[in-house]
């Protein structure tokens, strides 16, 4: 794991309560705030997240085109977030592989367009997850979209063809 950033709390508090993933106590931190640097004793919350250095990131997608691979996948029938994720990561041979950073937003706009709707239930490990279905007006913005992608992919397959 490797830190992301630090953020300063408002209030203080006291650094005798926080813990390290390691269980240990920090006791001491250089960070930044708005550019100018404080040594603050570890009153500051951590953030953390698995390093991707060294790893190739996925490809850039089309603007719109996470929409249409979810409403895609939701086509198939109601799944939740982590599913959807596994499965366009799945069917694409590991070359989409979609975040949570990305995905949540993307199915929040969905969800307010109403082009999907959602439903709390449990998942197949019994955890509580929100279930995805698509709506009929997502099915009908999916033949939308499915068409538009098309005819960009065959514009761009006919530059990259031109001689």
């Amino acid at each position: 794991m490797g830190i992301v950033g630090i953020s300063l709390p408002e209030e203080s508090v006291d650094p005798r309560s926080l813990k390290c993933p390691n269980g240990k106590s920090p006791t001491f931190l250089t960070c930044t705030r708005a550019g100018t640097a404080v040594d603050t004793p570890a009153a500051a919350r951590i953030f953390f997240h698995r390093q991707t250095m060294g790893r190739k990131s996925g490809p850039e997608l089309l603007p719109g085109t996470l929409d249409l691979l979810i409403l895609r996948t939701l086509a198939a029938g109601s799944q939740h977030g982590y599913g959807i994720a596994s499965h366009l990561k799945t069917v694409s041979d590991d070359v989409l592989q979609v975040g949570e950073s990305s995905l949540y937003p993307a199915l929040q706009r969905l969800l307010l367009n109403g082009w999907v709707e959602a439903a709390w239930g449990t998942s197949e490990n019994n955890r509580r997850a929100r279930f995805y279905s698509l709506t009929a007006a997502g099915r009908r913005q999916l033949t939308h979209k499915r068409d538009e992608f098309d005819r960009i992919v065959s514009a761009i397959h006919r530059v990259l063809d031109a001689t």
